[in-house]
């Protein structure tokens, strides 16, 4: 037979465990934490010679309580506190981990087209619709965030007080695309709502090109989005195995993209996920620390080393990180969270193009113009064959 009271003295463990760290914990919050699959249950022990039975805490859980309770006091939800357990490297239980990376992957707009297409209307015409509709509203992509366009504005500014010419005249020798296309803000809404619902499908050369445009300081050149646009005609061989005659880009997976990112926070492993965890939160904090320093510089009218760092990765894929990571001053668990799974969805793609294509000069990846350093570890490894 059980113990009168088992589960109550276990419980009672891990209250008074949590009081000698300075924390009260009630039963009822107890309950509530192992209800939201954060507080793994007691486990029964037998108590020998005929006394029954007892439950008995797990190990990991005195420090979960106490991180619970100092977490908790801030008011976030359980899926917050799972992501925020995971990120100080608790042995969170792994369905409340996933559930939260999961959750976080659904914040960012899994609504978007949630009816699916209509009557006879094909994944094409379905996207089209529900992008023009988004258009419609009113709603509108901030490729560039505010805080970003005043660093581009404060660079020109030193450049021409110096008598400086800037952007550099050179860069249009380097772009071989004379009438560049200057998207809207409708429609590069439209182009991020089609890419959403569609994934890989929608994804061309001439399509890259016009995102790295949009997203470039106003007024520049780009030879970077030249370089995609003319992929095809540059290199047709290898660019078929990517950009397939078609269309779409076979790298990326053709469906909607927020269903992607939820098979691998799904699937993906818990040392992966922390892999990525990581490397978001170190991005986030270069992304920051390096506009503090630009700023800094710009204020001083002396540009030194971040106005180099900043200028120098502006158009490529660290001007994409860093405008993602600056948009916004509050960086919650879960957009740490839906990031690292962004990171593993790049990572996945940057790996189907290794293999498709031979010879792919990954060693590019250590230029600062090319990565962020915090994410050169992260994907350094997963790209060695090609060296």
């Amino acid at each position: 037979m059980s113990s009168t009271g088992g589960p109550v003295s276990a419980d009672q463990q891990l209250i008074d465990h949590a009081r000698q760290h300075g924390y009260g914990v009630s039963m009822k919050q107890l309950a509530s934490w192992r209800r939201a699959g954060l507080l793994p249950r007691h486990t029964v022990r037998a108590l020998g010679r005929g006394r029954g039975s007892a439950s008995v805490p797990i190990d990991e859980a005195f420090g979960l309580v106490v991180a619970l309770a100092r977490l908790a006091r801030r008011g976030a939800r359980p899926f917050h506190l799972a992501l925020a357990l995971f990120g100080e490297g608790h042995p969170a239980p792994e369905d409340a981990v996933r559930g939260a990376f999961g959750q976080a992957v659904r914040g960012l707009g899994t609504v978007l087209g949630e009816e699916g297409p209509r009557g006879r209307e094909d994944e094409e015409e379905w996207a089209e619709r529900v992008a023009d509709e988004v258009v419609a509203s009113g709603q509108r992509v901030r490729l560039v965030p505010a805080r970003a366009r005043r660093i581009d504005e404060g660079i020109i500014r030193c450049m021409r007080n110096r008598g400086v010419v800037w952007p550099p005249p050179e860069l249009a020798e380097l772009d071989r695309n004379p009438e560049p296309p200057n998207l809207s803000d409708g429609e590069v809404t439209a182009a991020a709502v089609t890419t959403v619902l569609r994934g890989g499908a929608v994804i061309t050369p001439q399509g890259i090109g016009d995102v790295l445009r949009a997203m470039q300081p106003a007024g520049w050149y780009n030879p970077w989005a030249s370089m995609a646009e003319y992929t095809v005609e540059d290199v047709p061989d290898l660019a078929e195995e990517v950009f397939p005659p078609d269309g779409g880009m076979s790298t990326l997976p053709d469906r909607p993209v927020l269903d992607t990112l939820l098979c691998l926070a799904e699937t993906a492993t818990l040392d992966d996920l922390r892999e990525a965890w990581e490397a978001s939160g170190a991005t986030r904090e270069w992304a920051m620390d390096l506009c503090v320093r630009v700023e800094a510089e710009i204020e001083a009218n002396v540009l030194d080393d971040a106005a180099y760092e900043w200028l120098m990765g502006r158009t490529l894929t660290p001007g994409m990180l860093l405008m993602a990571d600056v948009s916004s001053r509050y960086w919650s668990p879960a957009d740490q969270a839906s990031a690292s799974v962004g990171l593993l969805m790049m990572r996945q793609a940057l790996r189907n193009l290794d293999e498709k294509v031979s010879g792919c000069q990954w060693v590019l990846l250590e230029s600062p113009a090319v990565m962020p350093p915090p994410l050169l570890p992260f994907f350094r490894a997963s790209l060695a064959r090609s060296g």
